[in-house]
């Protein structure tokens, strides 16, 4: 491996376990709790095996699934395991997901002992209605409990979930979730639109004509409210569905150092099943089965379901992708510097079909998405991926 030590990584850490699965997630999991440890020993394993890298981390993100159905003990175990075997910074960003109705006050303040320093809370709303209809098993009252268990037991970096785009969702059903979580004064704000990802309870559900989504115009209008009123919050919109709120100094401190490894080429080790990782322009990723992951632990080997070393035209478009994501965009002198041409005049006839009608904004230095175009974004990209790459240098 050939990576720059000096370049921070991150690390990913994936629970596959939910008490129930929701409607819309496409993410591992499975409902069955009696492999808990047999995992938790594999994963241990794991870790060990993969821990020769040369990286500094100085992020450790457990997310799922839903990490938090497991023991609190069990947690700290995975982040000792983890500090034994990687070198992670003393200043590490540590970040537990969790769900409204699976933690206590005991366990919060164990998570803190144990060296978690943020939580990510699946909120998804605050509506009931909205949540029996996702399918989640929390309800209102557990998500305001955990809110407050969490600060009481001492965390101050919090973000909250929550998903938009529900069917017949109208901008006042919306705006009173984003106004609840704005309230609690979480330090970042995920906001979601649902999406139709194959293979889900949804997917099925929608290709049957049992539920229909919304058009393309609500959702612009309910993205739109959203940016707008988390502006007047003070919080900064820094990627298509993230928000972290300004500090008073001004600095965007919120923000998940740990997600922006993903939306800039970071390096990053992902252990459990499904998890991905990414090194030198490599990618690979696990076996998305927790039988087969158990298999190849067993047999003393990491458990790598396949590897891609990425082509030339796969790094463009996938630094288009990411950086579209973004809301500064693509930094035109960073792509020139990477690739060897220039992004204005190798996509002039795209870009040129997207800024007339509002959805890219071009400046002396990044390519950027308008709020109207974030919306689009896997069309807008889409586009620039059906044109024709320029040859190798």
């Amino acid at each position: 491996m050939h990576t720059d030590p000096e370049i921070l990584g991150g690390l990913y850490i994936h629970i596959p376990f939910c008490l129930k699965k929701c409607l819309y997630c496409d993410f591992y999991s499975i409902t069955d709790l009696s492999h808990q440890n047999s995992f938790l020993a594999s994963l241990k394993r794991e870790i060990q095996l993969a821990g020769q890298s040369p990286l500094t981390f100085d992020t450790l993100y457990i997310g799922g699934g839903t990490p938090s159905v497991l023991a609190a003990e069990a947690i700290g175990q995975i982040i000792a395991a983890a500090f034994m075997h990687f070198n992670i910074g003393p200043d590490a960003e540590i970040t537990l997901e969790v769900n409204p109705g699976t933690v206590t006050l005991s366990d919060l303040k164990k998570y803190r002992i144990f060296g978690v320093n943020r939580l990510n809370i699946g909120v998804q709303s605050f509506h009931e209605e909205n949540l029996k209809f996702l399918g989640r098993i929390h309800s209102q009252g557990e998500s305001l409990s955990t809110l407050d268990c969490a600060r009481q037991a001492g965390f101050d970096n919090i973000g909250i979930d929550l998903i938009y785009g529900l069917p017949e969702q109208d901008e006042t059903n919306w705006l009173n979730d984003v106004k609840k979580a704005v309230k609690i004064s979480p330090r970042h704000l995920s906001c979601y639109m649902l999406t139709r990802e194959n293979g889900t309870l949804l997917d099925r559900e929608v290709g049957a004509g049992r539920i229909r989504l919304p058009a393309d115009d609500s959702l612009r209008k309910l993205f739109g409210i959203t940016a707008d009123y988390l502006a007047s919050h003070n919080f900064f919109h820094y990627e298509v569905s993230n928000f972290a709120r300004k500090t008073k100094d001004g600095r965007n401190s919120g923000k998940s150092r740990h997600n922006q490894k993903y939306w800039s080429f970071a390096p990053y080790i992902g252990m459990g099943p499904s998890a991905h990782s990414y090194l030198d322009g490599e990618r690979y990723w696990n076996h998305r089965s927790l039988n087969n992951y158990l298999q190849d632990i067993r047999q003393g080997k990491l458990p790598i379901a396949a590897k891609e070393k990425l082509s030339r035209e796969q790094m463009i478009m996938e630094t288009v992708y990411l950086g579209f994501r973004m809301t500064r965009g693509i930094n035109l002198a960073d792509f020139k510097h990477r690739f060897g041409i220039d992004f204005l005049k190798t996509f002039h006839e795209t870009i040129t079909e997207f800024k007339r009608d509002n959805f890219l904004k071009v400046t002396n230095t990044h390519c950027a998405l308008t709020q109207k175009g974030m919306v689009l974004l896997d069309s807008i990209t889409a586009a620039f991926t059906n044109q024709d790459m320029p040859g190798n240098r």
